[in-house]
């Protein structure tokens, strides 16, 4: 069984929330989100897959991907504001079908007694445009995607 995912949107703000612990230490957990090839294998739901054409995760770097299915594949792209090793990382967020649109992200990590738990604080341009993002299923793609992290921190 996997740990919960906590997803908050409050009303009248542009942020969202997560908060999800996993059973691994940071090391493991904070690889998985700089690694491109790790971060293709768990990012976004099962039925989705991730082709990351760019991803320098460290200060001043930037990433993009592509993410979909046999029908569609859509472009993510930002840039890595701040990385400190198993502690954090402050990124931009852009959809390439929203330009102009840019958020920010703010991911700490944190172990105790060898468990993760991390926190992601996002930043949306617009209320309109974080329910927009929220309208597309994001937190059903954010709870299956720690779901699958899970799996492969425990092969």
């Amino acid at each position: 069984m996997s740990n919960p995912t906590t997803i908050t949107a409050d009303d009248g703000v542009p942020f969202v929330d997560t908060v999800r612990e996993f059973d691994a230490p940071v090391s493991a957990v904070f690889k998985a989100h700089v690694d491109p090839d790790l971060l293709a294998k768990w990012l976004g739901p099962r039925t989705t897959s991730i082709n990351v054409t760019e991803y320098d995760a460290t200060t001043g770097g930037s990433w993009h991907y592509e993410s979909g299915d046999a029908n569609a594949m859509f472009g993510f792209r930002g840039v890595f504001h701040k990385v400190d090793p198993e502690s954090l990382i402050i990124m931009t967020f852009e959809f390439d079908g929203a330009p102009d649109q840019v958020g920010i992200s703010t991911t700490t990590f944190e172990e105790t007694d060898g468990r993760t738990r991390i926190v992601v604080h996002e930043v949306y341009p617009s209320v309109e445009a974080r329910d927009m993002a929220l309208a597309t299923g994001m937190n059903y793609g954010v709870v299956e995607g720690y779901e699958r992290l899970d799996e492969m921190l425990a092969s």
